[in-house]
């Protein structure tokens, strides 16, 4: 956690692959008031509350009716992740609205899910600040998204709160999210 001058703590910002985000949908709430922190437990046991990614901008429209508001597909090496911005987040909304597919993206937001009628669970980013970046820092972000995702996978083994909470809801292959890392860090080599 960082902390800044007002001695307001913020969560950490994991680094989590689309496809884990994609399969994600067990929430866990701090506390008991509205104010309390929302946490999005992944299969390989990241606590997000805040999340980290950096991919290739391939779409982006202006959803809103009476302001802006912008949504953008981000593609990483596993899939893609589904980012908003609007008037809360006028900085990113910016970005959003600048930039032109296909360029790099670095997003930082909160997960949030949404619950269709058929009750399939979406997972999209509420982006807190965005940034467009180069390919050099795409690359260094898989390398490290890959190597916390494989430090979670061997915690999954233990016996931590949010590991055995993601392992008794996700039953979660780890032979399938090592096989994620590895085609991550594989379609590197193949530029």
């Amino acid at each position: 956690m960082a902390e800044n001058g007002s001695g307001f703590v913020r969560e950490i910002a994991h680094r989590i692959f689309a496809a884990e985000l994609k399969e994600s949908n067990l929430q866990a709430k701090e506390g008991h008031d509205q104010y309390s922190p929302q946490y999005l437990i992944t299969p390989t046991g990241a606590k997000a509350n805040r999340i980290f990614i950096v991919g290739t901008l391939t779409e982006k429209e202006d959803i809103g009716t009476d302001s802006e508001f912008w949504r953008g597909r981000i593609v990483d090496p596993t899939g893609a992740f589904f980012v908003s911005a609007g008037q809360y987040q006028p900085e990113a909304a910016q970005v959003l609205a600048k930039s032109a597919p296909p360029e790099f993206i670095a997003v930082i937001g909160k997960p949030t899910t949404f619950t269709t009628k058929e009750g399939n669970v979406l997972v999209s980013i509420r982006a807190e600040s965005m940034h467009v970046v180069d390919g050099a820092t795409r690359d260094r972000w898989v390398v490290e998204t890959a190597d916390l995702t494989t430090k979670r996978l061997v915690k999954l083994q233990g016996n931590e709160p949010d590991a055995v909470k993601a392992r008794e809801h996700y039953s979660t292959n780890v032979e399938q999210y090592k096989a994620m890392v590895a085609m991550a860090l594989g379609s590197m080599r193949a530029r």
